[in-house]
C-alpha cells in the first residue's frame, strides 16, 4: 500500500507522524546513552572495588597470600577487574556503534524530512494558487455574462421604444455586442483555464503529491529498519563479550577449584611450627628424702629455662631510639636550599647524587641535539640549496649556553657532594676511633650514650668523639650510673639517655624532618648525644620531647652538668 494513493488527502497527519518518528527515534538514542554511562558507571565501581581489596605492600596481607584460599581470591579480583573491562567496552561499542551513528543518521532523516514537506507544501501552493486564478476567471465570465444580458434587454427596450431615435438604438445595439464579445472571451479564457487547472489538479494528486509521500513513505520504513538494526546491535554488543565474561568467571571458578583446605592446613604448619618438642612427663618428685627436689630434666623444664633467659648485655636500639610508639623511620623531605642543606648528611649525599645523575642526562640530551645541528650545518655548508647554515647559529648558541650552564650546575654539585663526603667518616675511621673508644674506662663504655644508633642522616655511627670523651671524663671524675636501655625491635618501651652538658641555640631551627626538634633562638638545652662527625648533636628540653639539630646552630658547654646527671624515664 501506497502513501500516496492511500493518504492523498493526509499531509497533516503525515506530517506530525514523520515527526513522531524522528522522536521516537532520539528517544531509542537517549536510551542507549543512558544504558552506556550505567555500563560505565558500573564498570568503575567494579574497578574501585577489586582496587579495594587487592591486597596492600609490606602487609599482612601479602604475607597471607601464600594461602591457596588467598591466591583464589586474588585471582578472582582480577578476574572482576577484567570482568568490568568488558561492561567498558560495551559502553565503548554502544556509544561508537549506535549512539554516534544514530546522530548522524538523525539529522540527515531531518533534512531529508523538511525537504519533502518543503517540495508538499509548495505543491500546495501551485494548486491553491492555480485554483483561486481558476475562481477569478470564473466570476469574471459571470459577471461579463450578466452585463451582457443587460445590455441586451436595454437594447430591446430602446428599439421598441418609438420615441427613441434612431441614433439612440444603433449606440444601445453596439453596446450589446460589445458586451457580448466581452463575455464570449470570457468563456473562452474561463474554458481554457478550466482545463489548464484540472490537468494541474490530475498531475498534483496523481504524480507530485504521491512521489512525495512516497518519498516520505521510504524515509519512514528506512528509519524503521534502521531503528531494527540499532536494537539488533544492542543485543549483539553484549553477546560479543558474553565469551570473555565466559572466560572471566571460569576463571573464578578455575581459582575456587584450586583452593586446597589441606595444602593450606600444612602451611599454617610450616609459618607457626616453633621446633621444640612437646613437654615429657612430670617426675616424681619425693619430698621424703630429706626435702630433697628432685630436679626435672624434662625438656619441659628446658624449653622454659630457655624462655626465661634475657640476655645480659647491652640490647642495641635499631634506628633511633627515641622515636616511640611503634613509629618507623620515615624522613617526610620537603623543599629546601638548592644544596640540600636542611638534610641530614646521608640523605643530602643521596640527593645530591640524584641530582648529578639528572643533570648529566640533560646535558647529554642538549649535546645530542648540537652534534645534530653540527652535522646538519655542515651538510648545508657543502650544499647551500639545501638550506642556510647560517639560520642554525642562533640555536647552536643556545644549546652551547644551555651546556655550560649544567657543566657548571654539575661542578657546584659535585663540590657540594665532596663536601658531604669529608665531612662523613670513613670506614677505616669508623674501627679506629670505636677501638679508642673501647679502651677508655668500663665507665665510660657503659655510659647511656649508645654507640650503636643511627644518626639523622639514615646511616649507623658506631664511634664517639675520642676528644669529646676526655673532655667529659675530665669533668666527671665519678661517672654517672650505667643505666642500660632495654629496647625491643619497635622501640618500646625505652629508657632516656641521660645529659652530657648543656647548649645554647644561637639561631633558630624548624625542626620539620622526623627524628629533628624546634628550637628557639637563645633556648637552653641539655645536650644526650654529641656531634660524631655528621653535623648533628641530639639535645632534649624534657622528659617528652628530645631530637637531632644541627650542631652549627648550637654553642655546646660539655660537662657542665654531666656530674650526677638526672635521667628522664
Amino acid at each position: 500500500m501506497s502513501w500516496g494513493s492511500e493518504l492523498w488527502d493526509q499531509f497533516d497527519n503525515l506530517e506530525k507522524h514523520t515527526q513522531w518518528g524522528i522522536d521516537f527515534l532520539e528517544k531509542y538514542a537517549k536510551f542507549v546513552k543512558e544504558r552506556s554511562e550505567i555500563e560505565i558507571s558500573y564498570a568503575k565501581q567494579i574497578r574501585n572495588l577489586s582496587k579495594k581489596y587487592q591486597p596492600k605492600k609490606n602487609s599482612r596481607e601479602e604475607e597471607e597470600s601464600k594461602y591457596t584460599f588467598c591466591k583464589a581470591f586474588l585471582t578472582t579480583i582480577n578476574e572482576l577487574n577484567d570482568y568490568a573491562g568488558q561492561h567498558e567496552v560495551i559502553a565503548e561499542n554502544l556509544t561508537s556503534q549506535i549512539i554516534t551513528e544514530l546522530s548522524r543518521y538523525l539529522q540527515d532523516l531531518k533534512t531529508e524530512r523538511k525537504s519533502h514537506f518543503h517540495d508538499g507544501r509548495k505543491a500546495q501552493q501551485h494548486i491553491e494558487s492555480s485554483w483561486k486564478q481558476l475562481e477569478s476567471c470564473k466570476r469574471k465570465f459571470e459577471r461579463d455574462c450578466k452585463e451582457a444580458d443587460k445590455a441586451q434587454q436595454y437594447f430591446d427596450k430602446m428599439d421598441a421604444d418609438i420615441n427613441v431615435t434612431k441614433a439612440d438604438v444603433e449606440k444601445a445595439r453596439q453596446q450589446a455586442q460589445v458586451r457580448h464579445q466581452m463575455a464570449a472571451d470570457s468563456k473562452s479564457d474561463y474554458s481554457s483555464y478550466l482545463h489548464k487547472f484540472n490537468q494541474e489538479q490530475n498531475e498534483h494528486y496523481y504524480t507530485v503529491i504521491p512521489n512525495i509521500f512516497q518519498k516520505l513513505q521510504d524515509m519512514e520504513e528506512k528509519r524503521i529498519e534502521r531503528l531494527g538494526a540499532c536494537m539488533r546491535t544492542f543485543a549483539d554488543v553484549d553477546r560479543q563479550v558474553i565469551p570473555i565474561v565466559g572466560k572471566c568467571l571460569d576463571g573464578m571458578s578455575k581459582a575456587a577449584e584450586a583452593i586446597e583446605a589441606k595444602t593450606d592446613s600444612k602451611q599454617v604448619v610450616e609459618s607457626y611450627k616453633s621446633g621444640f618438642e612437646p613437654p615429657g612427663d612430670v617426675e616424681f618428685e619425693d619430698y621424703e628424702q630429706a626435702m630433697k627436689r628432685a630436679v626435672s630434666e624434662s625438656s619441659l623444664n628446658n624449653s622454659r629455662g630457655e624462655v626465661r633467659e634475657r640476655p645480659t648485655g647491652k640490647s642495641k636500639g635499631k634506628l633511633w631510639p627515641f622515636i616511640k610508639n611503634k613509629n618507623k623511620l620515615s624522613l617526610k623531605l620537603g623543599s629546601g636550599p638548592e644544596d640540600f642543606s636542611h638534610l641530614p648528611p646521608e640523605q643530602r649525599r643521596k640527593k645530591l647524587q640524584g641530582k648529578l645523575v639528572e643533570l648529566n642526562k640533560d646535558i647529554q640530551k642538549e649535546t645530542d641535539q648540537r652534534d645534530a645541528l653540527t652535522k646538519m650545518k655542515d651538510v648545508y655548508v657543502k650544499n647551500p640549496q639545501m638550506g642556510d647554515a647560517a639560520s642554525l647559529d642562533p640555536r647552536l648558541a643556545e644549546l652551547e649556553q644551555n651546556i655550560e650552564k649544567l657543566q657548571f650546575e654539575v661542578q657546584k654539585f659535585e663540590g657540594w657532594l665532596s663536601e658531604v663526603e669529608e665531612r662523613m667518616p670513613s670506614k677505616s675511621d669508623t674501627h679506629r676511633r670505636s677501638g679508642l673508644y673501647e679502651s677508655q674506662s668500663s665507665g665510660a663504655v657503659n655510659n647511656n650514650c649508645a654507640q650503636d644508633r643511627e644518626s639523622p642522616d639514615g646511616s649507623y655511627t658506631e664511634e664517639q668523639n675520642s676528644e669529646s670523651h676526655e673532655k667529659a671524663n675530665v669533668a666527671n671524675a665519678k661517672p654517672p650510673v650505667a643505666v642500660t636501655p632495654e629496647f625491643d625491635d619497635e622501640f618500646d618501651d625505652e629508657e632516656s639517655l641521660p645529659t652530657i652538658g648543656n647548649c645554647k641555640a644561637l639561631y633558630p631551627f624548624d625542626g620539620h624532618n622526623e627524628g629533628t626538634i624546634s628550637v628557639a633562638e637563645g633556648e637552653l638545652l641539655y645536650v644526650i648525644e654529641e656531634d660524631k662527625g655528621d653535623g648533628w648533636t641530639r639535645v632534649r628540653r624534657n622528659q617528652d620531647e628530645e631530637g637531632y639539630v644541627p650542631t652549627s646552630y648550637v654553642e655546646v658547654f660539655l660537662g657542665t652538668n654531666a656530674k650526677g646527671a638526672m635521667t628522664y624515664i
